[in-house]
Protein backbone atom coordinates (compact mmCIF):
# COMPACT_ATOMS: atom_id res chain seq x y z
CA UNK A 1 0.00 0.00 0.00
CA UNK A 2 2.81 2.37 0.84
CA UNK A 3 4.46 1.71 -2.53
CA UNK A 4 1.18 2.42 -4.39
CA UNK A 5 0.63 5.66 -2.47
CA UNK A 6 4.17 6.74 -3.30
CA UNK A 7 3.58 5.95 -6.99
CA UNK A 8 0.35 7.96 -7.04
CA UNK A 9 2.09 10.89 -5.36
CA UNK A 10 4.90 10.77 -7.91
CA UNK A 11 2.38 10.68 -10.77
CA UNK A 12 0.53 13.71 -9.38
CA UNK A 13 3.77 15.64 -8.96
CA UNK A 14 4.86 14.80 -12.52
CA UNK A 15 1.47 15.84 -13.88
CA UNK A 16 1.75 19.17 -12.06
CA UNK A 17 5.19 19.76 -13.52
CA UNK A 18 3.92 18.90 -17.00
CA UNK A 19 1.00 21.26 -16.60
CA UNK A 20 3.25 24.06 -15.41
CA UNK A 21 5.67 23.41 -18.30
CA UNK A 22 2.86 23.50 -20.83
CA UNK A 23 1.46 26.70 -19.32
CA UNK A 24 4.93 28.24 -19.36
CA UNK A 25 5.39 27.22 -22.96
CA UNK A 26 1.99 28.73 -23.83
CA UNK A 27 2.98 31.93 -22.05
CA UNK A 28 6.26 31.99 -23.95
CA UNK A 29 4.41 31.52 -27.23
CA UNK A 30 1.96 34.28 -26.35
CA UNK A 31 4.91 36.52 -25.52
CA UNK A 32 6.62 35.67 -28.79
CA UNK A 33 3.56 36.33 -30.93
CA UNK A 34 3.21 40.03 -30.12
CA UNK A 35 6.94 40.48 -30.51
CA UNK A 36 6.79 39.03 -34.02
CA UNK A 37 3.79 41.17 -34.88
CA UNK A 38 5.55 44.22 -33.48
CA UNK A 39 8.54 43.46 -35.68
CA UNK A 40 6.27 43.35 -38.71
CA UNK A 41 4.63 46.60 -37.70
CA UNK A 42 8.02 48.26 -37.32
CA UNK A 43 8.83 47.71 -41.01
CA UNK A 44 8.64 50.98 -42.88
CA UNK A 45 6.37 50.40 -45.82
CA UNK A 46 7.19 51.75 -49.27
CA UNK A 47 6.61 55.55 -49.48
CA UNK A 48 5.17 55.53 -45.94
CA UNK A 49 2.25 53.33 -46.96
CA UNK A 50 -0.10 52.28 -44.15
CA UNK A 51 -2.94 50.75 -46.19
CA UNK A 52 -2.96 47.56 -48.28
CA UNK A 53 -1.82 47.78 -51.89
CA UNK A 54 -5.35 47.15 -53.15
CA UNK A 55 -6.76 50.20 -51.32
CA UNK A 56 -3.76 52.36 -52.31
CA UNK A 57 -4.57 51.68 -55.96
CA UNK A 58 -8.11 52.95 -55.41
CA UNK A 59 -9.85 49.65 -54.79
CA UNK A 60 -12.63 48.32 -56.95
CA UNK A 61 -12.27 47.06 -60.50
CA UNK A 62 -9.10 49.00 -61.49
CA UNK A 63 -7.16 47.65 -58.50
CA UNK A 64 -8.36 44.12 -59.30
CA UNK A 65 -7.05 44.52 -62.86
CA UNK A 66 -3.67 45.93 -61.79
CA UNK A 67 -3.14 43.19 -59.18
CA UNK A 68 -4.43 40.38 -61.43
CA UNK A 69 -7.33 39.56 -59.12
CA UNK A 70 -9.51 39.40 -62.25
CA UNK A 71 -7.17 37.51 -64.55
CA UNK A 72 -9.43 37.65 -67.61
CA UNK A 73 -9.82 41.43 -67.48
CA UNK A 74 -6.11 41.96 -66.77
CA UNK A 75 -5.10 39.72 -69.67
CA UNK A 76 -7.61 41.48 -71.94
CA UNK A 77 -6.27 44.96 -71.10
CA UNK A 78 -2.63 43.94 -71.45
CA UNK A 79 -3.34 41.98 -74.63
CA UNK A 80 -5.25 44.88 -76.16
CA UNK A 81 -2.45 47.31 -75.34
CA UNK A 82 0.08 44.91 -76.85
CA UNK A 83 -1.99 44.55 -80.02
CA UNK A 84 -2.29 48.34 -80.40
CA UNK A 85 1.44 48.80 -79.86
CA UNK A 86 2.33 46.10 -82.40
CA UNK A 87 -0.16 47.53 -84.90
CA UNK A 88 1.04 51.12 -84.73
CA UNK A 89 4.72 50.71 -83.85
CA UNK A 90 5.93 47.49 -85.45
CA UNK A 91 3.58 47.42 -88.45
CA UNK A 92 3.70 51.26 -88.71
CA UNK A 93 -0.03 51.73 -89.31
CA UNK A 94 -1.46 55.25 -89.16
CA UNK A 95 -4.30 56.02 -86.80
CA UNK A 96 -6.30 58.20 -89.22
CA UNK A 97 -6.08 55.63 -92.03
CA UNK A 98 -7.05 52.80 -89.69
CA UNK A 99 -10.08 54.69 -88.35
CA UNK A 100 -11.20 55.60 -91.88
CA UNK A 101 -10.87 52.00 -93.11
CA UNK A 102 -12.80 50.71 -90.09
CA UNK A 103 -15.62 53.21 -90.69
CA UNK A 104 -15.74 52.37 -94.42
CA UNK A 105 -16.03 48.65 -93.68
CA UNK A 106 -18.65 49.16 -90.94
CA UNK A 107 -20.83 51.53 -92.98
CA UNK A 108 -20.62 49.32 -96.09
CA UNK A 109 -21.57 46.20 -94.13
CA UNK A 110 -24.55 47.91 -92.45
CA UNK A 111 -25.70 49.48 -95.73
CA UNK A 112 -25.60 46.17 -97.60
CA UNK A 113 -27.29 44.35 -94.73
CA UNK A 114 -30.11 46.94 -94.59
CA UNK A 115 -30.75 46.67 -98.34
CA UNK A 116 -30.48 42.89 -98.39
CA UNK A 117 -33.03 42.60 -95.59
CA UNK A 118 -35.76 44.02 -97.88
CA UNK A 119 -35.20 41.27 -100.47
CA UNK A 120 -35.30 38.38 -98.00
CA UNK A 121 -38.36 39.77 -96.18
CA UNK A 122 -36.59 40.44 -92.91
CA UNK A 123 -36.55 43.53 -90.79
CA UNK A 124 -33.44 45.68 -91.24
CA UNK A 125 -30.93 45.70 -88.37
CA UNK A 126 -31.63 48.15 -85.59
CA UNK A 127 -28.66 50.50 -85.29
CA UNK A 128 -28.38 51.78 -81.70
CA UNK A 129 -28.40 55.50 -81.03
CA UNK A 130 -24.88 56.43 -79.93
CA UNK A 131 -24.36 59.57 -77.87
CA UNK A 132 -22.12 60.79 -75.08
CA UNK A 133 -24.06 61.52 -71.85
CA UNK A 134 -23.90 65.12 -70.72
CA UNK A 135 -23.08 64.20 -67.10
CA UNK A 136 -20.12 62.08 -68.20
CA UNK A 137 -18.71 64.84 -70.38
CA UNK A 138 -19.13 67.45 -67.60
CA UNK A 139 -17.49 65.21 -64.99
CA UNK A 140 -14.52 64.48 -67.26
CA UNK A 141 -14.11 68.20 -68.03
CA UNK A 142 -14.30 69.15 -64.33
CA UNK A 143 -11.80 66.45 -63.31
CA UNK A 144 -9.40 67.53 -66.05
CA UNK A 145 -9.75 71.18 -65.02
CA UNK A 146 -9.09 70.33 -61.35
CA UNK A 147 -5.95 68.32 -62.16
CA UNK A 148 -4.58 71.02 -64.47
CA UNK A 149 -5.16 73.76 -61.89
CA UNK A 150 -3.54 71.68 -59.16
CA UNK A 151 -0.50 71.01 -61.35
CA UNK A 152 -0.16 74.70 -62.15
CA UNK A 153 -0.38 75.57 -58.44
CA UNK A 154 2.36 73.05 -57.63
CA UNK A 155 4.58 74.43 -60.40
CA UNK A 156 4.01 77.97 -59.11
CA UNK A 157 4.96 76.92 -55.57
CA UNK A 158 8.11 75.21 -56.83
CA UNK A 159 9.13 78.17 -58.99
CA UNK A 160 8.80 80.55 -56.01
CA UNK A 161 12.14 79.31 -54.64
CA UNK A 162 10.95 78.19 -51.21
CA UNK A 163 11.08 74.41 -51.71
CA UNK A 164 14.56 73.48 -52.90
CA UNK A 165 14.01 69.73 -52.53
CA UNK A 166 10.87 69.77 -54.66
CA UNK A 167 12.59 71.99 -57.23
CA UNK A 168 15.50 69.58 -57.62
CA UNK A 169 13.17 66.56 -57.74
CA UNK A 170 10.97 68.11 -60.43
CA UNK A 171 13.96 69.20 -62.52
CA UNK A 172 15.47 65.70 -62.29
CA UNK A 173 12.13 64.09 -63.19
CA UNK A 174 11.54 66.36 -66.19
CA UNK A 175 15.10 65.83 -67.41
CA UNK A 176 14.72 62.04 -67.12
CA UNK A 177 11.35 62.21 -68.89
CA UNK A 178 12.89 64.25 -71.73
CA UNK A 179 15.63 61.64 -72.16
CA UNK A 180 13.05 58.86 -72.32
CA UNK A 181 10.87 60.86 -74.74
CA UNK A 182 13.78 61.49 -77.10
CA UNK A 183 14.62 57.79 -77.30
CA UNK A 184 11.11 56.41 -77.90
CA UNK A 185 7.71 57.49 -79.17
CA UNK A 186 4.76 58.50 -77.01
CA UNK A 187 2.89 55.28 -77.82
CA UNK A 188 5.87 53.16 -76.76
CA UNK A 189 6.15 55.15 -73.53
CA UNK A 190 2.42 54.70 -72.86
CA UNK A 191 2.67 50.97 -73.53
CA UNK A 192 5.66 50.70 -71.16
CA UNK A 193 3.64 52.45 -68.45
CA UNK A 194 0.73 50.02 -68.95
CA UNK A 195 3.08 47.04 -68.69
CA UNK A 196 4.70 48.44 -65.53
CA UNK A 197 1.30 49.10 -63.95
CA UNK A 198 0.30 45.49 -64.60
CA UNK A 199 3.55 43.99 -63.28
CA UNK A 200 5.09 46.15 -60.53
CA UNK A 201 2.09 46.22 -58.11
CA UNK A 202 1.56 42.47 -58.57
CA UNK A 203 5.21 41.64 -57.83
CA UNK A 204 5.31 44.09 -54.90
CA UNK A 205 2.20 42.61 -53.28
CA UNK A 206 3.67 39.10 -53.63
CA UNK A 207 7.09 39.97 -52.11
CA UNK A 208 5.97 42.87 -49.94
CA UNK A 209 8.00 42.19 -46.78
CA UNK A 210 11.29 41.57 -48.60
CA UNK A 211 10.96 44.66 -50.79
CA UNK A 212 10.06 46.87 -47.81
CA UNK A 213 13.05 45.55 -45.84
CA UNK A 214 15.56 46.40 -48.58
CA UNK A 215 13.76 49.67 -49.27
CA UNK A 216 14.21 50.72 -45.64
CA UNK A 217 17.95 50.00 -45.83
CA UNK A 218 18.21 51.98 -49.07
CA UNK A 219 16.35 54.95 -47.56
CA UNK A 220 18.72 55.03 -44.58
CA UNK A 221 21.73 55.09 -46.91
CA UNK A 222 20.16 57.78 -49.12
CA UNK A 223 19.47 59.95 -46.06
CA UNK A 224 23.10 59.66 -45.00
CA UNK A 225 24.34 60.71 -48.44
CA UNK A 226 21.80 63.54 -48.63
CA UNK A 227 22.89 64.86 -45.22
CA UNK A 228 26.46 65.06 -46.51
CA UNK A 229 25.31 66.74 -49.74
CA UNK A 230 23.12 69.17 -47.79
CA UNK A 231 25.96 70.15 -45.46
CA UNK A 232 28.46 70.69 -48.27
CA UNK A 233 26.33 72.13 -51.10
CA UNK A 234 22.65 72.91 -50.38
CA UNK A 235 23.23 74.79 -47.15
CA UNK A 236 25.49 77.24 -49.00
CA UNK A 237 22.87 78.14 -51.66
CA UNK A 238 20.95 81.36 -50.87
CA UNK A 239 17.22 80.81 -50.47
CA UNK A 240 14.35 82.97 -51.71
CA UNK A 241 12.16 85.16 -49.51
CA UNK A 242 10.17 83.15 -46.99
CA UNK A 243 6.39 83.15 -47.03
CA UNK A 244 6.09 84.10 -43.33
CA UNK A 245 8.25 87.19 -43.68
CA UNK A 246 6.56 90.23 -42.15
CA UNK A 247 6.70 93.52 -44.05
Amino acid sequence: MAERSEETLMEKISEKFRGSDSSDSDDDKSKLKPSQSSLKSKINRLFGRERPVHSVLGGGKPADIFLWKDKKASAAVLGGATAIWVLFELMECHLLSLVCHFLIFSLAALFLWSNAATFINKSPPQIPQLSIPEDLAVNIALSLRFEINRSLAVLKEIASGRELKKFLAVIAGLWLLSLIGSSCSFLTLLYAVIVLVHTVPFVYEKYEDKIDFYWEKAVIEIKKQYAVFDAKVLSKIPKGPSKDKKH
